[in-house]
């Protein structure tokens, strides 16, 4: 089946006028399925309605290249008349529908991690939001707990992606000025098998820690290799990995990995006052009772992340101009421009014409895997 050849579409009974149309496009195939996935789950148990709309929901499948998301971007603009665009799962095809919707005038919510989704904010990016906490914060969070444990020598596997290359301008941007020495760094392909050289590489330099840069399952292979040669520092790892199917294949050999993310892997565990813990309990109950106990991953959590944006959006939107038309786009891409104080399971959003992330710091907590299971940091 070709890649973008999956199409799931509902929509509410209502005159089509009326209908808010979506196009979702995830890595349902390729390295990042493993995030585009339990995003397609999520999408499913989008309410019928969005922001008191009824809606049309057109999932398709970019199988992970930036070059089928960006034709699919295409299609869903012109055959489909979108509203809006939601996608992709990483960095790369996420760029790709960026560049297509932003010369279409058409907003995108982006599941990607990048901050080359959004950054800098000119052109085409204009019309791209990006849901995941930008590069800078994640970071930030992990030196604090570098700098708690006494860390001073930190080696990197980063992958060569968007994604790995924002992670990695962050940690070298922050890691001098808080004394963390970088002895070595190691890229590795997103298509890679093997990280044998990379860990080999690392390893020699013999840091206190190591800080792999990838997503998806693609980002436990050099944690793997590392476990397998016998490597016995901290390992930390990004928001990219916190899935289940990462827990899955690490087994063992991730015992005791750390990384920042965002509060929704581990809301039972937030305390009581913490500001999106019943967005994120709401989201787990409904994802696990109907995906299964541990199911929840940060990539689902993003795709109502994008529901909830959208609510409290399209309102407004609708205010000024009609669905279907190029004044409901450019109306809805002011309304995501100016959202404040919206609540979800991956933080507290706050737009602006220079941020199209919004996150703060309620955005990131720090968990570690203990028996099989992430746990939240004091």
């Amino acid at each position: 089946m070709m890649a973008g050849a999956t199409t799931l579409a509902f929509a509410a009974s209502a005159p089509a006028s009326a209908e808010v149309t979506v196009g979702v496009i995830l890595s349902l195939t390729g390295p990042a399925a493993s995030l585009g996935q339990p995003a397609e789950n999520t999408v499913k148990l989008w309410p019928k309605e969005i922001g008191g709309e009824p809606a049309r929901v057109i999932i398709m499948n970019d199988g992970s290249d930036p070059t089928e998301a960006g034709r699919l971007a295409s299609k869903l603009i012109s055959e489909e008349k979108v509203d809006v665009l939601v996608g992709s799962s990483i960095t790369p095809p996420s760029i790709a529908i960026m560049e297509v919707a932003g010369r279409n005038k058409t907003p995108l919510v982006s599941l990607g991690g990048g901050n080359a989704i959004i950054e800098p904010q000119e052109g085409s990016r204009t019309w791209a939001f990006k849901i995941p906490a930008p590069e800078a914060l994640s970071v930030q969070r992990v030196i604090k707990d570098m700098k708690e444990r006494d860390i001073k020598r930190v080696g990197v596997i980063a992958v060569t992606t968007g994604y790995g290359e924002g992670f990695l301008k962050a940690f070298q941007d922050q890691a001098k000025e808080a004394g963390i020495e970088i002895p070595v760094t190691a890229r590795i392909g997103a298509q890679d098998i093997s990280a044998t050289t990379q860990a080999l590489q690392v390893m020699a330099a013999k840091p206190d820690a190591v800080y792999i840069f990838s997503f998806g399952t693609p980002g436990a292979t050099p944690q793997l290799e590392l476990v397998k040669r016998g490597y016995k520092g901290t390992i930390y790892q990004t928001h990219g990995v916190a899935n289940a199917d990462y827990l899955r294949i690490g087994g063992k050999a991730v015992e005791g990995t750390r990384l920042a993310v965002a509060p929704v892997l581990v809301a039972e565990q937030l305390p009581e006052d913490h500001p999106t813990k019943k967005a994120g309990m709401e989201y787990v109950t409904q994802y696990e009772s109907e995906y299964g106990d541990g199911s929840r991953s940060l990539f689902g959590s993003t795709a109502w992340t994008a529901y909830s944006m959208l609510n409290a959006a399209i309102p407004v939107a609708m205010e000024s101009a009609k669905p279907g038309t190029p004044e409901f786009r450019q109306a809805l891409r002011d309304a995501l421009e100016n959202m404040e104080e919206v609540v979800s399971p991956e933080g507290v959003f706050n737009m602006s014409p220079e941020n199209h992330n919004g996150l703060d710091e309620r955005g990131q907590v720090m968990v570690s895997i203990e028996n099989g299971k992430w746990t939240l940091e004091q």
